[in-house]
């Protein structure tokens, strides 16, 4: 996020596999009130089944160049950059950050655990799950305008969603999730700094993400990894993540140090996580490794470390030929993704955590989409009387971008930043502040840091007072 901007200069202007122990909650939400004789329950955002494909399908970049935009802005942050319509994605920033709920199995295993160990492993794994879903999703999503809104609603998993873009200048996105059954609360503010490198584009994270379970009146906070997208000027687009993700359970003291790590010359550690669970004493309670892009183990300290003096000792034996990679040059104009053959080597004992979902075999054609992305921007018949007007799925130009009509779409995004530009010039000749609809700026308990937190009162819904943003 973060490339569009209503401060642009002319020159950019738009014109020219699942867990094995994943829950069954189909089965469990089989038995539940208002569902019956196979009939689909019909959720409060109106959609009685999710849709598995796109309108229209993913429109090709290959005629574009990127580098005629971003030449002029090696080493700037670019949430002030116009991107053409091409390189997005047909959702909204704020669609994007509704995917970490994709495996909220996770969150829910989470709440039945008795064990405070098993409680931080699930959120170890909600956390790397939370980002899985980027992988190879090399196009960006729409910068949200100001005032933008987004809800999901999903009886069939178990929770509502709502988020607002609380600023433009930085971009900053606030979100706000509860369990139907009272058991959890997921909050958080995310503002992305963007920087262009020459060849990659950074995303270095701001702003906390907090999970609280309530039934055991815990609370976890963290940031996520650096995100980084290499191959921007030319060759196949890859996508890494990698830093330090601390995951602290406020409540008893126990932290989670996950290692998100960088690609290495031969691509070796692309992909890899690995980490610990300590208790408040900073005694190692277990290990935990895998791949963000792939699945996630954890093992007891001393099996883990037993493993890898064994390796050590063996490994030049053990490395297969396909890691014997050729290092290419910083001026090879091929530049392509490091090759990586191997996938997470097990350790024998270790217990699994996560696996990611499988995407649709049409995903390659949707923008790279999890089935759970594909029916984010669903609009059925009806759904606009309930949604409120600042809604994504109202929003113009994603809405033609989806359907495939790319000019209008372009068209429309103009009009959009155009219109914003217009009402902030507006607001300042009449000295007028942006006041936030859903979100407050506020301190967060567990950390103490700035954090932009729920007003309440979405759910009632009384959007008299929603502003004119398309």
């Amino acid at each position: 996020t973060g490339f569009d901007s209503d401060n642009s200069s002319g020159d950019f202007s738009e014109a020219n596999h699942k867990a094995a122990e994943m829950l069954d909650l189909d089965t469990h939400q089989s038995s539940r009130p208002g569902k019956h004789n196979g009939e689909t329950e019909i959720q409060e955002n109106g959609i009685k089944r999710h849709r598995t494909s796109l309108p229209a399908p993913m429109f090709s970049r290959s005629d574009f160049s990127v580098w005629s935009i971003l030449k002029k802005c090696i080493g700037l942050e670019l949430s002030k950059i116009t991107m053409p319509i091409v390189f997005n994605e047909p959702l909204s920033f704020l669609q994007r950050i509704t995917e970490y709920m994709e495996h909220i199995y996770l969150i829910n295993k989470a709440c039945s655990q008795a064990d405070p160990l098993e409680r931080m492993q699930a959120v170890a794994a909600f956390a790397v799950s939370a980002v899985a879903s980027q992988w190879e999703r090399t196009g960006k999503p729409f910068n949200p305008l100001l005032g933008e809104t987004y809800e999901l609603t999903r009886e069939d998993l178990g929770f509502r969603f709502i988020s607002e873009q609380v600023s433009h200048h930085p971009p900053i996105s606030a979100f706000y999730s509860e369990g139907l059954n009272k058991d959890f609360v997921f909050h958080g503010s995310i503002y992305p700094k963007l920087k262009f490198w020459g060849k990659s584009i950074e995303a270095e994270p701001r702003g906390t993400i907090t999970l609280e379970l309530l039934k055991h009146n815990e609370a976890y906070t963290w940031t996520n990894p650096t995100c980084c997208v290499h191959n921007v000027i030319i060759g196949k687009l890859w996508l890494e993540q990698y830093g330090t993700v601390e995951i602290v359970n406020h409540s008893t003291g126990d932290k989670c140090v996950l290692n998100f790590k960088p690609c290495g010359l031969f691509g070796k550690e692309l992909h890899k996580v690995e980490g610990y669970i300590q208790d408040k004493n900073k005694k190692k309670l277990c290990v935990i490794y895998g791949k963000w892009t792939e699945c996630l183990w954890c093992t007891d300290p001393t099996t883990y470390e037993a493993y890898k003096k064994n390796e050590r000792r063996g490994g030049e034996q053990k490395k297969p030929k396909q890691n014997e990679d050729v290092i290419k040059s910083e001026n090879d104009e091929a530049d392509d993704m490091p090759e990586v053959q191997d996938t997470v080597q097990f350790i024998p004992g270790s217990k699994l955590l996560w696996r990611i979902n499988c995407r649709p075999p049409n995903s390659s054609q949707m923008y790279n989409f999890t089935s759970f992305a594909v029916s984010l921007n669903e609009l059925e018949k009806g759904m606009e009387a309930i949604l409120a007007p600042t809604d994504c799925r109202l929003r113009p130009d994603i809405r033609n971008m989806e359907d495939g009509n790319m000019d209008l779409a372009s068209k429309e995004k103009e009009r959009l930043e155009e219109k914003q530009r217009a009402a902030r010039k507006e607001r300042a000749k009449d000295e007028v502040e942006w006041h936030t609809r859903w979100f407050h700026q506020g301190t967060n308990p567990y950390t103490g840091t700035p954090d932009w937190l729920y007003s309440g009162g979405y759910f009632d819904r009384n959007f008299s007072d929603c502003p004119d943003i398309y």
